[in-house]
């Protein structure tokens, strides 16, 4: 077992970083208080991309930065999951990397579904702009009417007809709706068939939004802000009806896409927190040195040397366990490597939460200000500890497999 990377990662992890010191992190500020400045709510119709994104986009493509999540040396990286996964860190120290270099959710779980499970007219409609990054992409899984911590509640229905697919069901938390670039949806819903089990009642469908039936009814604000120009949208489907050819790679198919869909998936959101925990202890040490009070440094009271010291700790050990279940998923895949890609889902946004919470501690009032990141990296730790199954599930799932190894198989 070895995770130290490869000549070719260490070289793109190399020049992510220049990247970044050069073109990113010095205007990254200014980007988000130009957001902040512009801001329409949840006006979403209204909602604009700020020129430097697409500015920045075009000068990290010019250099080769550019899918680096997709293992395939023509259409990206051509990176494995191990190899990605610490150049994932390096960007998850900027809420705006990812972008820059199309490697953020959910297009790239979207990029990778098309990829291995798109028809070759599905690859040339729609994953030949995703990866030219000239539109964006939705996902839409979760809904507001059901426990989405189970996935077979789900109501919604992909109903086949002939050759058309009729669509009907209410979605929300379906991210990046609300992006002006945004042109195609993953509608995932139930195809009852009686004849097959539960695992095989749901279909994953390709929806241009404009489709007739399909009306973004709001944008859902998380901790009061709306993401823009992002978003996160409650989407409603009525009777929408899209070719049959939309079905990617057939009905009742969307389980076993999901699970291959959310494997390497799981490995860039917690190498992502990963990074953003290194950003945050680099931002608690800078200020706890800098700040005095009662003639200290605050870092020196109150036992804050021992915070620095838990989140080094905590820190290496979540990306040694992110990187053991990238090298899992490389040798013997997602299915064989459940309880590590779920063990990872749970540690790596609860040590981001944990260590931004102490990092607004030693901020005191300018760490709940958006003068710094914090919040931005406590809403993102804190969402993740829900999207792609809560916390429970995957200690549940982690459970059950334990005891199945031991001959316990309730």
């Amino acid at each position: 077992m070895d995770f130290e990377p490869s000549p070719k990662a260490k070289d793109i992890i190399k020049r992510v970083k220049a990247f970044m010191r050069q073109h990113i992190l010095p205007v990254e500020q200014q980007h988000w208080e130009g957001l902040l400045a512009a801001r329409k709510g949840g006006e979403w119709k209204e909602w604009t991309i700020p020129p430097l994104v697409e500015e920045l986009k075009a000068k990290a493509r010019a250099e080769g930065l550019w899918n680096l999540f997709l293992p395939d040396d023509k259409l990206g990286g051509g990176l494995s999951t191990l190899e990605y996964a610490p150049v994932a860190e390096e960007t998850g120290r900027s809420l705006m990397a990812p972008e820059i270099f199309n490697c953020n959710a959910p297009d790239t779980g979207n990029m990778e579904v098309l990829w291995r499970y798109g028809s070759e007219e599905q690859k040339e409609r729609w994953l030949k702009p995703l990866l030219a990054g000239e539109m964006r992409s939705v996902f839409c899984m979760t809904e507001p009417d059901v426990a989405s911590s189970d996935a077979t509640n789900m109501q919604a229905t992909a109903v086949v007809e002939g050759d058309t697919v009729v669509l009907n069901g209410k979605k929300w938390w379906s991210s990046g709706i609300g992006d002006p670039r945004a042109k195609i949806a993953i509608f995932m819903a139930l195809t009852p068939d009686a004849t097959k089990d539960r695992h095989h009642q749901h279909s994953m469908v390709l929806v241009p939004l404009d489709a007739p039936g399909v009306e973004i009814k709001r944008m859902v604000p998380v901790f009061g802000e709306y993401d823009e120009p992002h978003g996160h949208g409650e989407v409603h489907f009525t009777d929408v009806r899209v070719p049959l050819s939309s079905i990617i790679a057939g009905p009742g198919k969307g389980f076993e896409i999901a699970q291959g869909r959310l494997g390497p998936g799981r490995i860039h959101h917690c190498m992502r927190c990963i990074g953003a925990a290194e950003q945050t202890l680099d931002l608690m040490i800078a200020r706890g040195m800098k700040r005095t009070a009662f003639g200290k440094p605050i870092l020196n009271l109150g036992g804050n040397r021992e915070r620095v010291a838990e989140a080094r700790i905590a820190i290496d050990q979540a990306r040694l366990l992110t990187l053991h279940a990238a090298w899992k998923i490389d040798k013997v895949g997602a299915l064989n490597a459940m309880t590590e890609i779920s063990a990872i889902k749970v540690v790596a946004p609860n040590v981001l939460q944990k260590i931004v919470d102490d990092a607004i501690q030693i901020h005191g009032g300018a760490g709940v200000s958006r003068d710094v990141p914090l919040t931005a990296f406590y809403i993102q730790a804190r969402s993740l500890r829900l999207a792609d199954g809560p916390d429970e599930v995957h200690k549940g799932l982690i459970a059950r497999i334990e005891l199945a190894k031991r001959g316990y198989m309730k």
